[in-house]
């Protein structure tokens, strides 16, 4: 049984990556912003009252980063995956940008991950081969032209690069570093229009996790787990 600790998981695929962890019997640490709305994560947590804990984490904030470091100090965690992201505001083209609403999407999407993986090293220098997992986007690759969502491709190129970064200083620790697409996902930022289920994507980010390695890492893989070009 591995720890795992998820942001953004009382919705979409943070909702589906819970169950599915706590289905196969690991233990899970379910981060939310706001404990008292667990939406759907209060099912799971009835289905699994012993595997499921849920903590309050406001991504953006480094008091909360360091007041959940601080709950959890000396818990061993296992794997830790950077789920919680946001998509953006309506104007984000490279020709009409909303500017604070780009540095927003920067603060969720690129800070935040790198913030919550330092605070919360030490537990995984606790953890049984311990490993790092950030849902990034396709949309992020430096390898695709196209111009649209600016806001939100270039927070996940920052991610992608910020983590690729992380690998290199973290692998003398044994600790492995990995992003990933997860699909165009049915989610509320996805929409109902989107290829696949959250479960299904929950069910590939699940396998990226069990094949993480520090041989393979750093990584970019899609949620099929066919590799990604950065």
């Amino acid at each position: 049984m591995a720890t795992i600790l998820i942001t953004g998981a009382n919705r979409g695929i943070g909702l589906a990556l819970t169950e599915a962890f706590a289905g196969r019997g690991d233990h899970v640490i379910a981060t939310v912003r706001k404990p008292e709305h667990l939406e759907g994560l209060a099912a799971v947590m009835a289905s699994f009252p012993d595997r499921v804990e849920v903590h309050r984490l406001e991504v953006t904030e480094a008091a909360s980063i360091a007041a959940l470091a601080d709950r959890l100090a000396g818990v061993p965690v296992d794997v830790l995956i950077n789920n919680a992201g946001i998509f953006g505001p309506e104007r984000q083209s490279s020709l009409d940008m909303d500017f604070d609403g780009w540095l927003e999407v920067l603060k969720v999407n690129t800070l935040a991950p790198l913030a919550v993986a330092q605070a919360l090293l030490p537990n995984l220098r606790l953890g049984e081969h311990p490993k790092i997992l950030t849902v990034s986007s396709g949309m992020g690759s430096m390898a695709f032209h196209k111009s649209d969502s600016v806001a939100y491709r270039s927070s996940k190129a920052a991610v992608n690069k910020a983590m690729q970064c992380l690998a290199t200083d973290l692998k003398g620790e044994g600790i492995a570093v990995a992003v990933c697409h997860p699909g165009w996902v049915k989610t509320d930022m996805g929409g109902a229009h989107a290829d696949i289920s959250p479960e299904m994507s929950a069910t590939g980010l699940t396998r990226i996790v069990d094949r993480m390695s520090l041989s393979h890492a750093p990584e970019f893989l899609s949620w099929d787990g066919a590799a990604i070009p950065w």
